[in-house]
């Protein structure tokens, strides 16, 4: 499915905005790319129509500076008209990835996202989307709609091919796009190429994520708390691992996952996820939704193993359509929830709650037409839009239904029915308090029961919802409604863009996405904290052996000493607002190229302080030295909030008698990109 909003072209006042729009009927349309429904449409080629051009005075993002497609003349262009909420968009990000691959230089693909919330028309949202994402293409912010406009978008995700000339070369809706429009790059790549027109040189980028400091979790997506065991399973989404710590201490307990993006089972360290969300905990028996390889994984917390028990790694591509173990393609599972020996699973892909049978891993759907709407009634004919949360009370299921900005529920009773508890449409939405039709709730995606009230992670409005199912009622718990980080009481606290929740013991444990850490609830004090994890080096310690760096490298100038007896020094300050972390050991690895000049006196050091000071053993000679650094850091009066860095220093070394020095001297301020 893919959405197409309500409003397309002419000036309409949509909330606060006025936009260039023209009002239309909402239309739905259903997108398989078996079909063919998706081909690119090239009337517009033939007509060479010039492609228009962005308009003065957009936020970019992964670049430097505005881009203008004159700028680009030689090179084919790829406009994606996107919003980050759209599980479609989402899916053909891998898709995009490869046609960059594919096409280097020659192409340049343009994100245009055009928002369809309010929360998505901000800079610094679409900027954390972009993070969460991995997209490393540049993205224009036409909060507006005015590109959206000028290319006569009418979906999402629509994709505008431009040739080498500035002309509008075809277009085309939904997903499945590298194979719809491989052949047209490559074709006008190669007519580019043969009149000696294609420009090859690479596009100058800056991207946000070497701006961004790395955190310990990256894009927490859900959290599962489990009384009887004191543990917290904490969705380390962006990390691709399962972290296990104690609710008592904040001790971690385990980590299920190397950390390794891909879809390999077996031991715990050696299991690679990707993208994973939502868990369920049933004994020894931990299910988990691993979103982005479209797969359930079942971790064995005794044997500490992970096997695959239904998708394969490829998203559905067909509807309705169910099968046993890996033979089963699914869709993007969001949630999990287990229930009588069957696992309940929100299939956010296919808009549908699908089940698998725990004994023998058959997956079918179970409730939802495929349709992307609001529509209740019998289980397999109603319809769902992208559900991303669920919750059981034994006799149904509570579902965040989140393109819908919706709270439904789904009997459990094969001849039940699916039934809306507050929401209405794709495009009624906003932070609106009350009963039955005039709640709103924005983007919610995740829910949670405790002493018969439904809690709401309402995501986009950055709150916490309290729900009386019965009454319908909804009231806001925690949050201020402004994006942001703040602990305290229930009213002045903010979160940024909330994803999961889960309650035990009278405290609300909280995924706080966008700010990378677990938040605590405390219902009886009406305050909240940061949850505090220790033995923060498990998470991420010194580089190892072998592994990609992925942090900041210094330069530094060539440095002259003598032969002999030296050592090599680390100077580090901090900038005003940060302090070293106490709980986790900070650690320097120090070698030089050639060994054979510069030998040290080990390989690397664990826990150090600073300066930090290594001696090594000098021969006449020219070497490189690297000392590589993992530095933990806090923002003061946060200390909660903490971050991981990866520093590389680069220092050439001569070493000659005609030095007069012994000693070499590093200098590094630690700043906030």
């Amino acid at each position: 499915m893919f959405e197409s909003p309500w409003w397309i072209s002419l000036g309409v006042d949509v909330g606060k905005r006025r936009i260039a729009v023209l009002l239309v009927a909402t239309v739905f349309m259903t997108v398989c790319a078996r079909t063919g429904v998706g081909q690119i449409m090239q009337s517009e080629r033939q007509a060479v129509v010039n492609a228009p051009e962005f308009p003065d005075g957009l936020d970019w993002l992964n670049t430097g500076s505005p881009l203008k497609l004159s700028q680009l003349r030689g090179k084919v262009v790829l406009l994606d008209f996107w919003t980050y909420c759209c599980i479609n968009c989402m899916h053909i990000i891998p898709d995009l990835g490869r046609l960059e691959a594919k096409y280097g230089s020659s192409l340049v693909i343009i994100g245009v996202h055009s928002a369809k919330f309010t929360t998505e028309q901000g800079t610094e949202n679409i900027r954390q989307a972009i993070l969460r994402y991995g997209i490393e293409h540049p993205v224009v912010n036409d909060r507006d709609f005015r590109v959206w406009s000028e290319y006569a978008a009418r979906a999402w995700p629509t994709l505008v091919l431009i040739d080498t000339r500035g002309k509008i070369a075809g277009r085309a809706s939904g997903e499945g796009v590298f194979d719809l429009f491989d052949g047209p790059i490559g074709q006008l790549v190669r007519e580019a190429a043969a009149a000696k027109t294609l420009d090859t040189r690479p596009l100058p980028l800056s991207l946000e994520r070497n701006r961004a400091p790395r955190s310990l979790l990256s894009f927490p997506g859900k959290v599962l708390a489990d009384p009887k065991s004191d543990r917290l399973f904490i969705s380390d989404s962006n990390h691709n691992r399962i972290v296990i710590a104690s609710r008592v201490d904040g001790s971690i307990v385990d980590v299920i996952g190397s950390g390794a993006k891909g879809l390999d089972d077996g031991p715990f360290e050696k299991a690679t996820f990707n993208m994973l969300q939502g868990v369920a905990l049933d004994g020894d028996e931990l299910y988990i939704a691993d979103t982005e390889n479209h797969a359930i994984r079942r971790a064995n917390l005794k044997t500490r193993t992970v096997e695959t028990i239904a998708g394969n790694g490829q998203q559905a591509r067909e509807y309705n359509v169910g099968g046993v173990g890996m033979a089963v393609p699914l869709n993007s599972p969001w949630d999990v929830v287990v229930h009588g020996g069957s696992l309940y699973v929100a299939m956010a892909g296919s808009h549908q709650i699908w089940t698998v049978d725990l004994k023998t891993w058959r997956a079918d759907p179970y409730a939802g037409s495929g349709r992307e709407t609001r529509s209740d009634g019998p289980l397999r004919k109603a319809a769902l839009a992208q559900p991303s949360g669920l919750a059981s009370d034994g006799t149904r299921l509570f579902v965040a239904d989140s393109e819908v900005s919706s709270i439904r529920t789904v009997d459990l009773d094969p001849s039940g029915k699916v039934s809306t508890v507050v929401g209405e449409a794709l495009f009624e939405f906003g932070d609106v308090d009350g009963v039955g039709p005039k709640v709103r709730l924005q983007h919610p995606l995740g829910v949670a029961l405790h002493e018969g009230h439904l809690l709401v992670a309402d995501t986009y409005n950055n709150r916490i919802k309290r729900i009386d199912v019965g009454a319908r009622e909804s009231r806001t718990l925690a949050g201020t409604g402004e994006g942001g980080f703040a602990d305290g009481d229930f009213d002045r606290m903010k979160f940024d863009e909330p994803g999961g929740l889960s309650v035990a013991d009278g405290k609300v444990y909280v995924a706080d996405t966008n700010n990378h850490v677990i938040r605590v609830l405390d219902l009886a004090t009406k305050r909240a904290e940061t949850f505090a994890l220790k033995g923060m080096a498990r998470l991420s310690g010194p580089l190892p052996a072998g592994a990609t760096f992925d942090g900041t490298t210094v330069e530094l100038p060539e440095q002259r000493i003598v032969p002999g007896s030296g050592s090599i020094t680390v100077e580090l300050t901090l900038a005003p607002g940060l302090k070293l972390s106490a709980d986790a050991p900070q650690f320097v690895a120090a070698s030089a190229k050639s060994p054979d000049v510069i030998r040290t006196a080990d390989a690397s050091d664990g826990s150090v302080s600073f300066p930090y000071r290594r001696a090594f053993e000098a021969k006449a000679g020219v070497t490189t030295l690297v000392v590589d650094t993992a530095l933990y850091y806090c923002r003061s009066g946060a200390e909660s909030l903490c971050f991981v860095r990866q520093v590389r220093f680069v220092i050439p070394v001569r070493v000659d008698a005609g030095a007069t020095g012994h000693d070499v001297r590093v200098t590094y301020q630690l700043r906030e990109p």
